[in-house]
């Protein structure tokens, strides 16, 4: 899924056991989980070990998620865990330029 189609996308975001978005951390990102459907979801519930909880989620746009609704500074993975899934960094094009942690020139 490019990144115009993951805006134009409902996604699923799962909560946590506090209520909040469920995020992972990787090399001092925070990304937040989404999925493309609630069979995603289950696959990321079982490799969690926690397929037999109940997982409250809320379906959002793509765009809502990545222009309001996502932490700076934060990514979205997609799918996490899947042969299918995808991450939109937290770099500009993808996330509004206050959330954006571009490294800037690196040459």
């Amino acid at each position: 899924m490019l990144l115009g189609e993951f805006r134009r996308t409902a996604v699923l975001v799962p909560f946590d056991e506090y209520g909040s978005l469920w995020t992972a951390e990787q090399n001092g990102v925070r990304w937040i989980c989404a999925f493309s459907d609630e069979e995603a979801l289950a696959g990321f519930a079982r490799m969690q070990g926690a397929a037999g909880r109940e997982w409250a989620y809320r379906t959002v746009l793509g765009a809502r998620l990545l222009d309001v609704m996502l932490p700076g500074p934060a990514g979205v993975a997609l799918d996490a865990g899947s042969a299918e899934g995808m991450l939109f960094p937290p770099v500009k094009g993808i996330v509004p330029d206050s959330a954006a942690v571009d490294l800037g020139d690196t040459t």
